[in-house]
């Protein structure tokens, strides 16, 4: 908020309250470079439609919206730095006019020139714009400094020769087709406005003020020449006013129209005509020693001042509704303590200030000063009362004094020191309340007790009777008996006590923290506070007018109470026009409100305290969003989403009067959870908006306004590529591809593991089963070599040789068979073949042998691991067949189910029991080697292969499987088939 200065300036004029008149002040605030203007010098001013009020100056122009300046140079867009005249259309353009001649306007938040708009592109054949004026179609006529027009309809710039001898006077008396732009135009010469094809008659001659001259003069535009003031018509141009007549002796730079009244700006001053249409010529002098280069009437009805130097001052509508009176026009200081005026006996008003200095102001605005009281100590005036007819008593810090009001002479009743407060009964006593004692007059004096409590104010219920505040509490008091503490019957009257009023039957008590409580039979009925609508709770004095409201003086301003509701009605403060919030005392006369505050004296009409109840006007200014800044000149706004990009919206409120007191509300139409925000700052930042469709919302409210209606801007941030729903379904399946790769080389890898674990393990299988089948070969060897011997020692050595030769070509073919982890059936058959051929030999043929295969496995080549059989086939022909008496018979069947070759080894012998049952202890060991060794070895195949083995061995007798004795081994292989 830019700081500004005021200052009070001296009116002589009408007070507001019947004819009684005196010196008046006028509160102004003045605006400059340190609150944000662009130049001290300011040549001109104009409010556009928005509301917004331009300044032009010689560094630029300022925009102003009541809080901030926003300005604008040549590096923003103007032509030239120097602007010298402004004038706005009602196509809401503000247009520049400087001395390079280029036409150049501001519209849509941007200033439009020949570089940026091409319809402004023109041929100024030298010359620059003076004045300007708009017709009904919008168009904008300028004539320039060598009398030629240029128009501009909005798509180009048109020098018209037509218009080529004209002068200012023919837009005038055509102001009906060409509205002036301008509230009123200085003319060095009257006679340049004639020309020989128009008869014009200028008058010399004051013309009265009549109502028909009244309205010409508000519905033209004014012509200023020298010191007088000119209107006019078709065919005349006619005088109204000569600075000269009423005190004015400079030359008149600016005029302005103002209701009833005339303000005029001089190279000295500034100066009000106060209800000059009505006939008065009266002139009040303001701002002394400055230069007033123009004066804007704006919609609202405030009044600014330009000057040359000195900034803009601005009187707020309010001010002239509200008088003041302080040190700088009539009063001995700023600070007033006590105010007295009741026109029913006198126009004198009484006013009561420190120093013991009591000012008097009588209806001719004639003031005197009085000096009470000079003891040098404190001696402020406190109150003043009416007292008897034509008198009123004033107590002051160290005495109580009377005042003749017709006489104006004042004298001295009591010389009392330590004066609190004083109060005087219907019947006329007067009282006068110290620190510790009520002094009754005429009367006596009366203690309280105990001494320690200190008495603050004091009020009559009648002659004997009244009541007291203390800094303990109230007291009830009579003449003649002890005071009464009330405390005990309310805890509320056990606060500090302030000021106490007696109305009816009630006593309005006001308290140091806990605002008014109202008593009625030594019982608090009702208590106000800042919840009730009290602008403080630090009640400082009260006031009754005598009728019906009760005005309550506190540290933040006025509230009053009606007394006979018990409500609250309203509040006054420095937001309405005080000059200060801390309030001493108040006094009504009439229908006139005076108020004494520490900054002077305010006084008004009650019932015309203007409120401005329009809500401010809502702009955008500016969007930030990543590192780029956008001025806006619509509704909606539409980016690409930025990745860690903050979103900020600026706006703004149009509002003069007090806009530190406006306050906005937003909601985001994404943000349903907040809802309506309130807040004072004029940014609305979202660190974060993500990709979507938005509508914001933003209203704002005055002082005592309601909310105004929102503005809606739409926004919408676009997303990203990656932020479309196809690029995040790709990425999605690009993602799900990549988890899918991934989880797949982990399975692969994970399976290679496992494959390499399994084929490592099946590796150490097959080492194991090589190394179980070798363990065989060795028992094979040893029989076989027992055979060689046997025959050796049979002297058949031939047969041995054979035996020898079958023997090698079988050790080969095991040899071989020992390396595989498989071989096929017919190498197995054909092992075993040679090998029962041996044992035959070995035997003497004492038994035959059999092979016998499915018709199956004739269509397959089948795998199995070999030396799995022959064990069994050995075991059947020495524990089985060699023991049998004559010959037997084994035989050996294969036949195929699914993967499982089934095996079964048969023979005749002594069956399995029987064997068992003759076997030593060393060949049972053996046996259970050979057959532990086979069941192992399915058991390693089951491992790597998981195809299950099994190993079974029935004794044919015993079992039951046959009559006849001997033994069937029954053994399922895995297998491996292949076509």
């Amino acid at each position: 908020m830019p700081s500004f200065r005021y200052m009070i300036v001296f009116v002589l004029s009408c007070c507001l309250c019947g004819k009684w008149a005196h010196g008046q002040g006028l509160l102004i605030h003045n605006y400059n470079v340190k609150d944000g203007l662009t130049n001290a010098t300011v040549f001109a001013a104009v409010q556009d439609r928005d509301g917004f009020i331009w300044f032009a100056t010689p560094t630029g122009v300022s925009r102003f919206d009541g809080k901030r300046f926003r300005n604008y140079a040549k590096k923003d867009g103007l032509p030239d730095n120097e602007v010298v005249r402004l004038a706005a259309d009602d196509k809401n353009r503000v247009w520049f006019f400087t001395y390079s001649g280029k036409p150049s306007f501001y519209s849509n938040n941007y200033i439009h020139n020949e570089n940026n708009d091409s319809s402004l592109v023109y041929d100024n054949r030298g010359h620059f714009m003076l004045y300007a004026f708009e017709d009904a179609a919008k168009v904008v006529w300028f004539q320039t400094s060598n009398n030629t027009v240029t128009r501009y309809n909005g798509r180009k710039a048109i020098n018209d020769d037509r218009f080529s001898a004209i002068n200012l006077f023919y837009w005038l008396k055509n102001d009906s087709i060409f509205k002036p732009l301008q509230p009123y135009y200085n003319i060095a010469n009257l006679n340049e406005l004639v020309v020989p094809s128009n008869k014009l008659n200028i008058y010399h001659s004051i013309a009265p003020m009549t109502a028909q001259l009244a309205t010409l003069i508000r519905s033209k535009s004014i012509l200023i020449n020298g010191n007088d003031l000119y209107t006019y018509n078709e065919k005349s141009i006619i005088p109204f006013l000569s600075g000269e007549n009423i005190g004015i002796a400079e030359d008149i730079s600016t005029v302005c129209v103002v209701g009833d009244h005339l303000w005029i700006g001089t190279q000295r001053a500034l100066y009000m005509v106060k209800n000059f249409f009505k006939g008065e010529r009266k002139v009040t002098r303001l701002l002394e020693n400055h230069y007033v280069t123009s004066i804007l009437y704006d919609r609202e009805g405030n009044i600014w001042i330009t000057t040359y130097g000195d900034g803009v001052y601005y009187i707020p509508h309010k001010n002239f509704y509200f008088s003041y009176l302080d040190n700088t026009n009539g009063l001995y200081s700023h600070s007033v303590f006590s105010v007295f005026k009741n026109s029913r006996i006198s126009d004198l008003l009484l006013v009561g200030q420190n120093a013991g200095i009591l000012n008097t102001i009588d209806n001719r605005g004639v003031s005197k000063q009085f000096n009470l009281d000079s003891s040098g100590i404190r001696n402020s005036i406190l109150s003043i009362l009416q007292y008897k007819n034509n008198e009123v008593v004033i107590s002051t810090d160290n005495g109580v004094f009377s005042f003749l009001l017709d006489q104006q002479k004042p004298r001295l009743l009591e010389s009392i020191k330590a004066v609190r407060d004083i109060d005087v009964s219907k019947s006329g006593k007067l009282r006068i309340a110290t620190y510790n004692r009520v002094v009754t007059v005429p009367g006596g004096i009366q203690d309280i007790a105990p001494a320690d409590i200190l008495i603050t104010s004091i009020s009559s219920v009648g002659d004997s009777a009244y009541f007291v505040g203390s800094n303990n509490g109230l007291y009830e008091g009579r003449e003649g008996a002890p005071f009464i503490s009330l405390s005990a019957t309310d805890s509320l009257l056990k606060h500090s006590i302030k000021d106490l009023k007696w109305v009816g039957d009630k006593l309005f008590i006001g308290t140091s923290d806990n605002g008014i409580c109202v008593m009625q039979n030594r019982k608090v009925i009702k208590q106000f506070t800042t919840k009730d609508g009290l602008t403080s709770d630090i009640c400082q004095q009260l006031y009754y007018d005598g009728k019906d409201k009760l005005y309550v003086a506190t540290n933040k301003g006025v509230s009053v109470i009606d007394v006979n509701k018990l409500e609250f009605i309203t509040k006054i403060t420095s937001n309405d026009g005080l000059m200060s919030d801390d309030v001493r005392n108040v006094c009504k006369s009439g229908d006139t409100l005076f108020i004494a505050t520490s900054n002077g004296l305010c006084y008004f009409r009650e019932d015309n305290i203007p409120v401005d109840s329009v809500p401010p006007k809502i702009y955008l200014d500016v969007i930030r969003y990543g590192d780029s800044t956008y001025y806006m000149h619509q509704s909606s706004f539409e980016h690409l989403f930025e990745r860690k990009g903050s979103f900020e919206v600026e706006f703004g409120a149009i509002a003069f009067d007090l806009p530190d007191l406006v306050e906005y509300q937003y909601n985001f139409s994404n943000d349903s959870a907040r809802g309506w925000v309130t807040t004072k700052s004029n940014i609305i930042p979202y660190p974060n908006l993500q990709p979507g469709n938005y509508q914001l919302l933003i209203r704002a409210k005055k002082y005592k306004s309601e909310w105004g209606k929102p503005l809606v801007l739409s926004i919408i941030i676009r997303p990203q590529w990656y932020q479309q729903w196809w690029a995040r379904g790709i990425l999605l399946v690009l993602g799900l591809l990549l988890v899918t790769l991934i989880l797949r080389f982990i399975i692969t890898r994970i399976k290679a593991a496992e494959k390499r674990k399994t084929e490592y393990n099946r590796r150490i299988a097959e080492l194991e089963a090589k190394a179980l089948t070798n363990q065989m070969n060795p028992h094979f060897i040893f029989n076989s070599l027992n055979s060689v011997q046997h025959l050796i020692l049979e002297k058949e050595e031939k047969q041995a040789l054979n035996f020898l030769a079958d023997f090698a070509t079988l050790m080969r073919q095991m040899l071989n068979n020992s390396r595989k982890s498989y071989i096929s059936l017919d190498d197995e058959i054909t092992f075993l073949t040679r090998y029962l051929e041996l044992e035959k030999i070995r035997f003497a043929s004492s038994f035959m042998y059999r092979f016998e295969l499915e018709p199956a496995l004739k269509d397959h080549t089948v795998y199995i691991p070999p030396m799995l059989i022959q064990p069994i086939i050995e075991n059947a022909i020495k524990h089985g067949l060699a023991p049998k008496n004559g010959s037997g018979q084994l035989d050996v069947k294969f036949w195929m189910k699914e993967d499982i070759l089934y095996c079964t080894v048969e023979d005749d012998g002594i069956g399995w029991d029987r064997s068992n049952s003759i076997k030593t202890g060393k060949l049972m060991k053996h046996e259970s080697t050979a057959l532990s060794v086979i069941k192992e070895r399915l058991q390693i195949i089951k491992s790597f292969n998981g195809s299950v083995g099994k190993l079974e061995i029935i004794d044919k007798f015993n079992s039951g499987f046959s009559s006849k004795d001997g033994t069937l081994v029954e053994i399922l292989i895995p297998i491996v088939k292949m076509l």
